[in-house]
Parts: structure tokens; sequence; C-alpha cells
């Protein structure tokens, strides 16, 4: 996340804030009618005191006292209950907004390329998802109505005492105006202290959220000590900054309210010495209620600075949230998508406007032997109707992850036909995963091109690209939930006969019936309370419940056992059946069987061929598996 800790601008942050609340001008409105009304009563209320001193300093009876009373006590009856209306109002405006606003940042993070993520930290995105969010929640609910209902008894409460004595209230103007600045001065302090805590809150989340996830690697290393030291520098960082920002908090109040004793001292001397000699018109009554006001005048302004943290706090969160939905989605300009005819064959749907049909054909040998549509199921779509087959060629790629880093791929050519089982060996860096990453296009290559059955796949839409490719990572990544709805997740409108069809084909299913609950056992995160053989078996499954013709395995059995490399190896053979797999091994045991073994160096294909010729060859490939070098 940025670490800046000054705003690019205060007002377009709170004019974002206000859009979304615009979903509900109407409540809104409404809230600040009702508060409005509230206020009035409040400011009323303080103006009977003028009425009921005077009727008894001029000895008007207890009729006359009682009617005051309770005309009083009914005006701040409704004022009440006013303030209560509002309060819920500015409640649920601020949570349905809050909601909206988490929503949309959910929705934003799932449309963002996989380059946002590798420049993120987990921690960053949670704190904005939670600490953030609740920030804008408690300012919206909380300090939002606060803030209208002090400005709206400010504004009513300084009209009352020009009507009252202006002579007096240009004292209170002034006096109120050095108060401002005072407050002022620490608001500004506060601001920055408080932006300062909150990028030090989302470092420290940030740091807590990696070091929890690699807690075996920190106990495998004897790291416990050196972890405590780093995260107490993380935790001193935010001691230091929250000191900070809490003081500042805890100064504001003593600091208006001290100051707003000595108005308070200075008027009544004043207005004393003005009702004593008769001065402009001021009586006692008059003195009493003007008092009153000068005292209460100080409360608007104290609620503001009071809430003016947690204004603060939300603004700082709504802009890191802000710079995450204005982050640029990723871009998806495909116009080729995948149609069905109605024998289930699956078809390249391509507009006349990208190619000419007969081009994408003599890319591949593979287009001229397989049957075309028919002419009916034709006519509904315009353009080329291409057969899914799973052909795909790399021609003199090169991709660099950015402009001040080397390319990880220079002229990187190779084809894999339908069915070809292709293997990728290499030593660490060589560009093995960034193959696999490209075939997905979760980058965008640098220079060349890449066809899927004829057609590159900068022209298909990513969402039909990508469901065309079954993965199957070294990482599995397991949800908390049940293990069939694990595997649906390959496909969410998989029925059960499929998901079971697709463990059997996956070799999982005599596993998974060991367990008591069968398919409808939990998983914990990330499965686990599984091995990682059984969580790899599983992830095959949900490669395979999608029927997909290309299918890619990235390092899918370096973490496991011989044994359970052997049950993950027999359901990998059954699921490679007739598709075209691509294969990253650092176990040459698992890409002997393969039709093709390439071998890169320094972002570059050295040798290609089957596993015995390479060996006859003695060049990498034979190093690798004699030992010489290591992978």
């Amino acid at each position: 996340m940025n670490k800046r800790t000054q705003p690019r601008s205060i007002s377009n942050t709170t004019k974002r804030l206000f859009r979304y609340m615009s979903h509900y001008r109407v409540s809104l409105i409404t809230a600040v009618i009702v508060v409005a009304l509230s206020a009035l009563g409040a400011i009323m209320g303080n103006y009977m005191i003028r009425p009921i001193v005077n009727s008894l300093v001029a000895g008007e009876g207890v009729a006359t006292l009682a009617k005051y009373v309770i005309i009083t006590a009914i005006i701040y009856l409704f004022s009440v209950i006013g303030q209560y209306i509002s309060g819920r109002l500015f409640v649920y405006c601020a949570e349905n907004t809050t909601a909206n606003i988490r929503a949309d940042v959910f929705k934003h993070i799932q449309t963002l390329p996989v380059s946002f993520f590798d420049q993120r930290e987990h921690g960053d995105l949670m704190s904005a998802m939670t600490n953030d969010v609740d920030n804008i929640s408690r300012a919206l609910g909380q300090s939002l109505s606060n803030i209208v209902r002090s400005i709206l008894m400010f504004s009513g409460t300084i009209l009352i005492m020009l009507i009252l004595s202006p002579m007096l209230t240009l004292f209170n103007v002034i006096l109120l105006g050095l108060l401002y600045l005072a407050i002022k001065v620490v608001a500004t302090r506060s601001s920055r202290a408080f932006r300062s805590r909150q990028t030090t809150l989302a470092n420290l989340n940030g740091f807590i959220e990696e070091y929890m996830s690699g807690q075996k690697v920190i106990k495998v290393y004897n790291h416990e000590e050196p972890a405590i030291k780093d995260f107490s520098v993380h935790n001193d960082n935010l001691f230091e900054d929250a000191t900070r920002a809490d003081t500042f908090a805890t100064l504001m109040f003593p600091l208006t309210g001290n100051l707003t004793y000595i108005v308070f001292s200075i008027i009544a001397m004043i207005g004393s010495f003005m009702t004593i000699n008769g001065m402009f018109a001021m009586d006692i009554g008059t003195l009493a209620s003007y008092l009153n006001y000068t005292r209460n005048i100080s409360q608007p302004l104290t609620n503001i600075a009071n809430q003016f943290n947690l204004i603060v706090a939300a603004l700082a969160g709504a802009e890191r949230i802000f710079d995450i939905l204005d982050e640029e989605s990723e871009i998806d300009e495909g116009q080729v998508e995948v149609v069905t005819d109605p024998d289930g064959k699956c078809y390249w749907h391509v507009p006349t406007t990208l190619y000419d049909c007969q081009a994408i054909i003599n890319r591949t040998e593979e287009m001229r032997k397989v049957d075309l549509p028919s002419p009916e199921f034709a006519e509904k779509y315009p353009g080329c109707l291409v057969p899914l087959r799973g052909d795909l060629r790399f021609v003199d790629v090169s991709f660099g992850y950015s402009e001040d880093h080397d390319l990880v791929l220079k002229d990187v050519s190779f084809y894999a036909k339908p069915g070809q089982r292709l293997a990728f060996v290499g030593s660490t860096g060589a560009g093995k995963t960034t193959i696999i990453n490209l075939i997905n296009r979760f980058y965008e290559i640098n220079a060349g091109h890449i066809y899927f059955d004829g057609i590159d796949i900068r022209d298909i839409n990513k969402h039909d690209l990508r469901h065309q490719l079954g993965i199957v990572l070294q990482d599995v990544h397991l949800f908390e939930d049940t293990i069939k709805e694990n595997i649906r997740y390959g496909r969410l409108d998989a029925t059960d006969e499929e998901i079971i069809a697709a463990a059997k084909a996956a070799n999982a299913h005599d596993l998974i019936m060991h367990f008591n609950d069968g398919y409808d056992m939990m998983l914990t995160t990330d499965g686990l309370n599984l091995s990682q053989g059984q969580r790899q078996l599983i992830s095959i499954a949900r490669a395979a419940i999608d029927d997909p013709p290309i299918l890619i395995l990235d390092e899918a059995t370096s973490s496991v056992d011989t044994r359970t490399e052997s049950l993950i190896g027999q359901g990998m053979d059954e699921l490679m059946q007739e598709r075209t797999v691509f294969a990253i091994a650092h176990r040459l045991s698992t890409v002997r069987h393969s039709n093709a073994i390439l071998v890169l160096e320094n972002g570059m294909i050295i040798e290609r061929g089957e596993h015995d010729e390479l060996m006859d060859l003695k060049g990498r490939y034979y190093e690798f598996n004699a030992g010489i070098v290591e992978l």
C-alpha cells in the first residue's frame, strides 16, 4: 500500500464518500431535517431561561412559572426524540454506505491483475477491508451525526446570541476566534499523527499475516527470536505513532474545555457590568439566558474537536480504500469466445474483423483434421468457428516482469499439438513458471505471439481462455468448506455425480471415502487438516471436473513422498488422456514419458527432445539427471 501520510485531497476524498451516501439521500436529508429540528429545540429550550428568570424577578406567580417550565420540558422532550430518530437514520445510511464500499472493494480486487498482488502485501489489503472500513463506519454513523448537530447548534446559538446582545456577541466572536486558532494548531498535528498511525497499523497487519502463515518456516530455521525482534520494531513504531495520535486526541478536550471556561468568565464579567449599569437594554433574564448560551456554545465546538480524530482516521482509511479502487482493472479486449453446438462440441467464435479463417487453419495442421460445425450452427455466429482442440504455440516470445528488469524469456518458440505432453525442466529462475503465467495471460508478453488453436491469445476473452486451462499447482489452496465444494470450485454448476467422477479420475475417491464424512468432510483454511498429498489429489480432482483441453502441472508432486507421488501420478495419467499437457517438474522421473522435454536456461530453450534423445545428447538435461547440476 501507499506509505504516504499526507492526503492528496481531503475534499476529493470527502466528495467520494458522500457520493456513496447519496444512494440514501432521502434518509440522509430526513436525518438532517430531524437533527435540525432537534437542535432548534435545544436552542429554544435555553432561550426559555429568559422568561422564567424575568417572571421570577417580576413576581408573576407560580402559574406563569409553571407554564414556562412545562413549555420548556415539552421542547426538550421533542429535541431528545428528534436526536434519537436522526441518530438511527444516520446509522442506517452509514452501515449501508460502508457495506457498499466493502462490496465494491472486494469486487474490484477480483478484477485486478496478478501484478497488483505481486506488489501488495496481503495484510495491507486485509487492513483496508477491516480497519479502514470500520473507521469509516464509525465516522459516518457517529461522528457525522454529531458534527451536523453541532454545526446547527453553533449556528443557531450565534443567531440567538446576536438577538439577545450584539455587543456581547462581538466579544464572544473575538474570543472564539482565538479558541479556533488554538484548536487548529492541535488538529493539524493530530491529522498527521492519525494518518501515520493508519499506515503503521497496516504495515504491522501485513507483517503479522505473513509471519503467521510462515510459522513452520520460522520454526524449521529456529528464527523465533529474529521474528520477535522484527515484530518488536513494527510494534514499537505503532506504539510511537499511536501514542502521538492519542496524545493529541486527549489534549483536544482539556484544551477546548479550559479555554471555554476562560471565555465564559470574561463574558460573565462584561455582561454583569452591562446589567448593573443598565447598558444595551440588558436585564437579568437576558444575561442568564445569554450566559447559558455562552457556556453551551463551546459544546458544539468541543464535540466537533472530539469527533475530528475519528474523521481524520476515516479519511485516512477512505483514501487508502480509494487508492485500491483507483487501481486499473485487468484489461480484457479479447473478442474471441467459446460457443457450444447442440452436440456438445466447442468452437472458438472469431469475428471476421480479426482474422481470415484460412489464416487460422494455416497456423496448425490439426485444424485440417477436424470436422467443421454444421452449416445451421455456423449461421448463428458470423465469422469463423474454429474447433477447440488444445493446440498451443509460442512464436518468438520475449517477456520481462517490468521495464526495470532484464527479460525473463528471450525469443522462446515451441509448439504442443493436441494430446501431446510437454515438460519444462531447468534451474530456478530459468523461466518455467513464467511460461505458465503467460499461457494464462496473467501478464502480457513484450514481443512475439502465443497461439491457441491458431488464434492469438491476446484476442481471446480471458474468461473463456482460462476456462480451457486446468491447473494443478505445487502450493494447493483449499477453502474452508467441504471436500465436495472444494472440488466443485472447478465448475460451480457441477453435479454431485460429476464431482465423484472427477475424484475417481484423479484417484482421490478412495482416499475421500476413508474419511468419516466422505465428501462432506469440512476442511480447515488451506486444508491444513489434510496431508500435502491429500490436498494435491483434491486439487487434481478440482482441475479435472471442468474437463479442460489443456492441463498445466506446476511441480505438482515436488512436495510429496514417493508413495503419494505414485497415487498422484496415477490420477494425473488418467486426467492427461487426450489432453495437451504442460508439466513443470523438479523430479525428472515425472517427465520421462513426455512427448517432448524442453530444457530452459536463462530464459531460452537450449534443448528439446524425448528423454532418451536428451540423455544421448549429454547436454544440460543429462547433467540434471546425473546430478552434476542442481535443478
